[in-house]
């Protein structure tokens, strides 16, 4: 497949210490940690707030439906970025860019495990780690169990695709 070119596209501060780094990545094989670090975000077993809110506020669009950026692992580099285990077991499934590597057989789902509690979804993860959950960010954030935000907000009760109103 050849070698990864690595791009970055943007930084944001989240605070005098830690900000977030969006990259693209062309060519060559998606990089994905296997098991969630042992300061993973994701996991309940962490000390909560290392990281700022405002951190989880701008990464929350990779929480969202086809979404076309994963929340990357705070290990990786941005010469080397991969993705984080936390985020692939528990808000991958309605992320376009995890599908696409899916397709591609960038990415085994069956290789990513974790023996840590980890927080169901971006939401419950985020909100852990201080964002308010009524914040504006968060409202569209998706699980993999969770039902569509628009069906949410149209008072149906979609989970995995079953509606309440068939």
């Amino acid at each position: 497949m050849g070698t990864r070119k690595i791009t970055i596209i943007g930084t944001h501060v989240a605070s005098e210490e830690f900000g977030v780094t969006t990259v693209v990545s062309h060519g060559g094989k998606t990089a994905y940690r296997r098991k969630p670090c042992a300061e993973c975000p994701w996991r309940k077993d962490v000390k909560t707030g290392v990281f700022p809110p405002e951190a989880f506020r701008h990464s929350a669009s990779t929480a969202t439906d086809m979404a076309d950026r994963t929340f990357g692992c705070h290990m990786s580099t941005t010469k080397a970025p991969t993705t984080c285990a936390g985020f692939l077991l528990r808000n991958a499934e309605h992320n376009l860019s995890v599908r696409l590597s899916l397709i591609r057989g960038d990415y085994d789902p069956r290789k990513v495990t974790s023996d840590a509690p980890l927080y169901g979804n971006y939401r419950d993860m985020a909100t852990a780690n201080g964002v308010a959950p009524d914040d504006p960010a968060l409202a569209d954030c998706r699980g993999n169990d969770d039902p569509h935000p628009d069906d949410v907000r149209r008072g149906r009760g979609c989970r995995r695709g079953v509606s309440d109103q068939e």
